[in-house]
C-alpha cells in the first residue's frame, strides 16, 4: 500500500505573513514611489471603480438582500471618486517638504521636514460600506507611498469578491492585495500602520493585538451620535435631514443619528413630522427598492432584542411610515421606528444602533441637553439644528465629538479637505483630507548644519566662553 503524504494546511497567521514580508521586502527594494507613479496608480483605481460600479451596486444589493443602487452609487462609488481626485489633486502639495524655524543659536542652519511612507500599511474593513470604508484608507496608503494589506469583513462576500477581482488585475501581491480570514490573526501583524474600521469592542481588541509589535493604529469606531434640536426648530428641513441620516443604508452607518435632542414641548411635533417625511421618502413603505435591508439575520436578531428590551423596561415604540408592518414581507427588514421613554436601564441608552431606530430625548433647556450628551462617551459624530449663534457656540465649545455637521446629517463625511475619524471611545486618528496622508507618513525631521556653529563654542573643555554664552542664553 502507497501512503500519501498531506501537506497541512497553512494557518492564515502564515498566509498573511508571507504576504507582509513580500510587501515590505518590495518596499526596501524599490524604496518610495514618486509622484508620478502613485498619482498614476490613483488614476487606474478610478478608472477601474467606474467601470465596475453596476458590479459593485449589484454585489452590494445582493450581500444586503436589499441595497438602493442610488445610495451605493452616492456613498461607495462615488465617495471613493470624490476622494480619489482630491488626493490627485493635492498629492504635488501634501509630498513637497515643509520648512520649519530654526532655533535662534543655530541661525545659519536649516530645518525641514520630508514626508517618507511608513511601508506596509493594514487596513481592516467592515461589512456596511465595503466599498468606501475599505478603498478609502487604501487610496489614502496608495496617496502617500504605501503598500497595503485589505482584509474585508466576511458578512459582504459578494462585493469581497469584486473588489479581489479588480485589485489582482491592477496590482501586484506585493504591492497592493486583499486578503480573507481571521481577524485576530490579521491584526497582530507586525505592520507599519493599522487601519481598523469597526465597533468599539473589536477597536480595544485590534488596538490590544496591535500593541504586542507596537504597531501604531487608526481606529474608526462609532458610539451613539446625537442630533440636537434647537427649541422651535423642529421644522421639515430640520427633520427631514434627520430622516435621511438615520434611514440611510437601512440605519447602518456609524455617523448616523443615533438619538434626538427635541425640547419637550415639541415632542410631538417632531413625531409627527418624521412619520409624515419618512412616507414622503418611502412612499411603498419598508418594501420599497430604496429602503435598505439589514444586512443579515444576525444583525436583524440585535435590533429586534434592543426594541424588545426597551419595551420590556416600559419605553413606547412606535412603527413610522408607510405600512410599517409589511417589512417582514422581506427577509431580515425591520420598519422605521421611534422609541420613546427611554430610560439608563435600558439597553437601548447605551449601546450604538445600527438600523432605523431613533430613541427621542426630551430636554428641558439646551444646558440639559449638553449635558446628557457628556455624560456618555464622546461621539463619532455631532448634529446641532438651529439659528442662534450663541447657542451654537455653546454647543460647540462645550461638547467633544469626532466632527460635526450644523443644520445636516452625514455630509461631513464627504468632505475631503477635513479630517474623518473619532475620539475617545469613538476612535483615534484620521485617514481623510492630508491628515490622512500625514497619519500613514512619517514626518522625517531633517537638520542641514550651517557653515557657522555656535555649538562649537560650548564643547569640552569648557571655559569661560562657555560660561558667558550659557549665562546670556539663559538670562
Amino acid at each position: 500500500m502507497t501512503l500519501t503524504a498531506v501537506t497541512p494546511q497553512r494557518t492564515d497567521v502564515e498566509r498573511f505573513s508571507d504576504i507582509l514580508a513580500a510587501q515590505r521586502a518590495a518596499y526596501l527594494r524599490d524604496g518610495a514611489p514618486p509622484l508620478a507613479t502613485r498619482r498614476s496608480d490613483l488614476k487606474k483605481f478610478k478608472a477601474a471603480l467606474l467601470a465596475r460600479r453596476s458590479a459593485i451596486e449589484e454585489a452590494i444589493n445582493t450581500d444586503f438582500g436589499n441595497r438602493s443602487r442610488h445610495e451605493t452609487a452616492m456613498m461607495e462609488v462615488l465617495g471613493v471618486i470624490q476622494g480619489i481626485d482630491y488626493l490627485d489633486r493635492n498629492l504635488r502639495r501634501f509630498m513637497r517638504p515643509t520648512r520649519r524655524h530654526i532655533a535662534p543659536t543655530l541661525r545659519f542652519g536649516s530645518n525641514h521636514i520630508e514626508y517618507q511612507p511608513l511601508g506596509v500599511v493594514g487596513v481592516i474593513s467592515p461589512w456596511n460600506y465595503p466599498v468606501n470604508l475599505s478603498l478609502m484608507p487604501v487610496v489614502t496608503a496608495i496617496a502617500a507611498g504605501n503598500r497595503v494589506m485589505l482584509k474585508p469583513s466576511k458578512f459582504a462576500p459578494a462585493t469581497n469578491a469584486v473588489l479581489a477581482s479588480m485589485i489582482s488585475e491592477l496590482f501586484p501581491e506585493e504591492q497592493v492585495t486583499i486578503v480573507n480570514g481571521d481577524g485576530s490573526a490579521f491584526s497582530s501583524l507586525p505592520f507599519d500602520h493599522l487601519v481598523f474600521t469597526g465597533s468599539t469592542a473589536v477597536g480595544r481588541a485590534v488596538m490590544k493585538a496591535a500593541s504586542e509589535n507596537l504597531v501604531p493604529v487608526t481606529l474608526e469606531l462609532g458610539g451613539k451620535s446625537p442630533a440636537i434640536v434647537a427649541k422651535g426648530h423642529v421644522q421639515d428641513q430640520a427633520v427631514a435631514d434627520i430622516v435621511f441620516g438615520k434611514l440611510l443604508s437601512g440605519g447602518q452607518t456609524c455617523i448616523a443619528p443615533d438619538y434626538a435632542l427635541v425640547h419637550q414641548t415639541e415632542i410631538d411635533t417632531f413625531i409627527d413630522s418624521y412619520d409624515r417625511l419618512v412616507k414622503a421618502a418611502y412612499p411603498d413603505g419598508p418594501t420599497s427598492k430604496d429602503y435598505t435591508s439589514i444586512v443579515n439575520d444576525q444583525q436583524h436578531a440585535i435590533l429586534t432584542d434592543l426594541i424588545d428590551d426597551a419595551r420590556a423596561h416600559g419605553a413606547r415604540i412606535i412603527e413610522v411610515g408607510h405600512r410599517p408592518g409589511e417589512a417582514s414581507h422581506r427577509p431580515h427588514t425591520l420598519a422605521p421606528t421611534v422609541v420613546l421613554g427611554v430610560t439608563d436601564d435600558m439597553r437601548i441608552a447605551h449601546e450604538e444602533i445600527f438600523g432605523p431606530i431613533l430613541p427621542i430625548f426630551p430636554y428641558r433647556d439646551l444646558d440639559d441637553a449638553i449635558d446628557y450628551v457628556n455624560a456618555r462617551p464622546r461621539p463619532l459624530a455631532l448634529y446641532y439644528f438651529g439659528d442662534d449663534d450663541t447657542d451654537l457656540r455653546r454647543v460647540l465649545d462645550r461638547t467633544t465629538s469626532g466632527n460635526v455637521t450644523i443644520n445636516g446629517t452625514i455630509m461631513h463625511v464627504g468632505q475631503d479637505d477635513l479630517p474623518f475619524g473619532g475620539v475617545g471611545a469613538s476612535g483615534m486618528g484620521k485617514y481623510h483630507g492630508i491628515e490622512g496622508f500625514r497619519t500613514l507618513s512619517h514626518p522625517k525631521g531633517i537638520f542641514v548644519q550651517g557653515r557657522w556653529n555656535s555649538t562649537r563654542l560650548v564643547r569640552a573643555p569648557f571655559g569661560k566662553t562657555a560660561d558667558a554664552l550659557l549665562n546670556f542664553l539663559l538670562r
